[in-house]
């Protein structure tokens, strides 16, 4: 394996790695990781660095919602023009062009229903090549990024036996 490509694989694992920790687990010199760190982002192979959050934990949970959107391309727009315009809210957190029964997944993130509701009724579903949206309500997360969130939840459910 080249180090650009262990460098990505062990920066997506963690990317609170250091320069030190990383040359250690590659076997390159400290200089050499950093400098190829600088080139992934300079290349555009790494966009950015995030924390996987448990929203659970926190005081403000956002209300997020996965929103499927049918559309209807002419021969002057393509996924790609549409992605643009979409890309640009805000309240976008992600958005994918997927195979299947669909053609765009967008993740949305607001404050509250109401908020997501508006935001694909006023922002999303007006957008002329979209034909249809389908929104579903994020309930619960369990695994974000490859990490596992603890079931150490009570379940308030009463037990029923036969």
């Amino acid at each position: 394996m080249n180090t650009r490509a262990e460098l990505v694989s062990l920066l997506r694992e963690n990317a609170r790695y250091t320069t030190a920790d990383l040359a250690r687990m590659t076997g390159a010199e400290e200089h050499e990781v950093e400098s190829t760190i600088e080139a992934l982002e300079a290349d555009g192979v790494i966009r950015g660095y995030g924390a996987v959050v448990d929203w659970r934990n926190t005081d403000d949970e956002p209300v997020r919602a996965l929103v499927e959107c049918n559309v209807t391309l002419d021969r002057e727009t393509g996924y790609d023009d549409i992605a643009k315009r979409l890309v640009g809210f805000p309240e976008v957190e992600s958005l994918r062009l997927v195979s299947g029964e669909y053609d765009f997944s967008m993740t949305v993130e607001a404050d509250s229903m109401g908020e997501v509701s508006r935001f694909v009724s006023e922002k999303v579903a007006p957008v002329p090549e979209i034909t249809q949206t389908v929104t579903h309500y994020l309930m619960e997360s369990y695994k974000e990024h490859g990490i596992e969130f603890d079931g150490d939840r009570d379940d308030d459910r009463l037990s029923v036996s036969p």
